[in-house]
């Protein structure tokens, strides 16, 4: 556990690096507000004195006395105010780059992580956990420099007035470190353990509020509830245990810190009466910075507690982080080239789980311009094989080549800029019907918006909206119905037309009398490309030129939709399933 905080405050000290003239202006004004902060105590005391014994009050003296005072003030003021402006800079500054790190980082992870993680708990450690790493962070560069400065010139300052006495404060001293050290070692893995109950509710919540059409529909409110209700219990006794303990650091410190207090007054007073060695107003200035010295300790303690939840929270960012990536893109190849649309598998094989093979020695060869339509059971390779070369999964034997090029070799923007894919579960972002369509080519014109529009059936019930093509819809799609996202989608590919179409399920949730206008557009726009057709309705793949039926990950039948159904076999089946009379 030590070795892991050493490891996390040393990548915090990384990221704060680059802004460590921001840093160091910090300290500067610390220094500055502190060393006008413990000079008000001289002056204090110095006005002490020229007021003790009768007839002994210079109102001269004390009046410039109180001047120099108001002034230390101001400056102390505006030293503290600088130093919190340049340590907002800084905090956040590096929160920003952690998050950008964070989220650069996801988009290179492979999507076996995503699909093992639930979505929300990797929200809640992108947006909460720094939050809470943020104010730990802002918390620490505010109090703890001023607290060692501070600790630093009231030592100073009470040597000059009192070696002895100080002493006697420095020794106990330790008794206030201990105590909070004791504390902040077990509470490091009380405030991981709230940020992971935390991520876990965060999952909980967002599953619930994106399905709950299907938490409604399903009567699964009360489960829904409970589950809720079960880890929301957690994470109030894990955050109760946390800050429970936490919370003892500062009244313990602050019992010592008084007995150094009233030891410091009771050497003192002791000093003025018998020794003569102190003067009253050096005692009320002694006393001053007795009170000054113990209370960073109080303040720090309470930083350290914060860091630790901070630090608990950095190492859930930086776990995240340090995921492996997805295989890099070689560096040798990957130039664009003019696809013509030649895909050849060989021997591949791949599993999501080792004990559960999927594809095993599948070999396919499409020839430029075929439709190839993907038929099967469910679970039975189908999406698979597509994620296959998509290159969202990497095959785990053989090798799938585009153009006679492997796919290994070429980058995966080159790879996926010549496949356009329409898949059954749409992606539409926050903002204009416009900005959505031309996703695949932002600097397309609006004649050819509307022209892929117009292909894909859409620009009807487009041109009926509020704004028409500037009208701006919600992350997923906002009030749009799923058939009016699925042919924004479509659009989206009729805008490129690149040399490979991949159409997994793209017309599951249009109705009948639309599909067969998009079949027709689909006609069109598959004309001389090589197109890979995943379907279960076998109506829509009749005119494909080659139809593979795969079963547990392999072809079990090949060939046009006539002749499979005079094999006889699993594809008549299918074939009678849906249209047996």
């Amino acid at each position: 556990m030590g070795n892991r905080k050493t490891e996390h405050i040393k990548r915090v000290l990384t990221h704060i690096k680059p802004y460590k003239h921001l840093l160091i202006s910090s300290l500067f004004m610390a220094l500055i507000a502190v060393a006008l902060q413990l000079y008000i105590p001289v002056l204090v005391g110095q006005a002490v004195d020229k007021m003790v014994g009768p007839n002994n009050v210079n109102l001269e003296a004390i009046a410039k006395i109180m001047l120099a005072i108001a002034v230390a003030t101001v400056g102390s003021s505006l030293a503290q105010w600088c130093m919190g402006e340049l340590n907002n800079r800084l905090t956040f500054r590096v929160v920003r780059d952690v998050r950008e790190e964070a989220f650069r980082h996801i988009q290179n992870l492979p999507l076996s992580y995503l699909d093992a993680h639930p979505y929300g708990e990797t929200v809640s450690c992108v947006i909460a956990d720094v939050d809470q790493f943020a104010d730990g962070l802002l918390l620490g560069f505010t109090q703890f420099f001023t607290g060692i400065i501070t600790i630093l010139g009231t030592l100073f300052f009470m040597f000059r007035l009192s070696w002895t006495i100080t002493l006697v404060v420095v020794f106990i001293t330790p008794v206030s470190l201990l105590v909070a050290n004791f504390i902040a070692k077990r509470t490091y893995s009380m405030f991981r353990l709230q940020a992971e109950t935390r991520a876990r509710q965060t999952a909980i919540i967002d599953e619930t509020i994106g399905e709950m059409k299907v938490v409604q529909a399903f009567g699964h409110e009360e489960k829904s509830q409970a589950d809720f209700e079960k880890v929301n219990e957690e994470l109030r006794k894990c955050s109760l245990r946390a800050i429970f303990f936490s919370s003892l650091t500062n009244p313990c410190t602050r019992f010592v810190n008084s007995l150094v207090y009233a030891a410091a007054g009771l050497t003192g007073a002791l000093a003025c009466i018998h020794s003569g060695s102190l003067t009253i107003g050096g005692l009320t200035s002694f006393l001053s910075y007795a009170n000054q010295y113990t209370k960073p300790f109080n303040e720090i303690s309470g930083v350290v507690t914060e860091l630790q939840n901070a630090l608990a929270c950095a190492g859930r960012v930086f776990d995240l982080i340090d995921s492996p990536v997805q295989t890099p893109d070689s560096l040798d190849t990957g130039k664009a080239h003019q696809q013509n649309g030649r895909v050849d598998l060989e021997n591949v094989a791949f599993c999501y789980s080792p004990d559960k093979p999927l594809i095993r020695n599948f070999s396919l060869h499409v020839s430029p311009g075929q439709r190839i339509a993907i038929v099967g059971q469910t679970g039975c390779g189908k999406t698979t094989l597509i994620n296959l070369l998509m290159r969202f999964y990497d095959v785990d034997s053989g090798q799938i080549l585009v153009d006679g090029i492997p796919t290994e070799e070429m980058t995966r923007n080159v790879l996926r800029s010549g496949f356009g894919m329409v898949l059954q579960d749409t992606w539409l972002k926050a903002g204009t019907i416009r900005e959505n369509i031309a996703i695949g080519k932002p600097d397309a014109t609006e004649e050819e918006i509307v022209a892929a529009a117009t292909a894909a059936y859409a620009h009807g019930f487009i041109r009926r909206l509020p704004n028409g093509y500037d009208t701006v819809i919600g992350e997923a799609g906002g009030s749009l119905s799923q058939g009016q996202k699925q042919l924004l989608c479509i659009a989206r590919v009729m805008l490129c037309l690149p040399p490979i179409l991949i159409l997994d399920e793209a017309t599951s949730s249009i109705d009948t009398r639309t599909e067969q206008k998009i079949q027709k557009a689909f006609s069109s726009m598959m004309e001389g490309r090589t197109s890979f057709i995943v379907a279960h309705r076998l109506s829509t793949i009749q005119e494909a030129d080659v139809i593979l039926v795969m079963k547990d990950g392999q072809i079990i039948e090949q060939g046009n939709h006539e002749n499979l159904l005079e094999k006889n076999g699993f594809y008549r089946k299918l074939y009678e399933s849906q249209f047996a009379k």
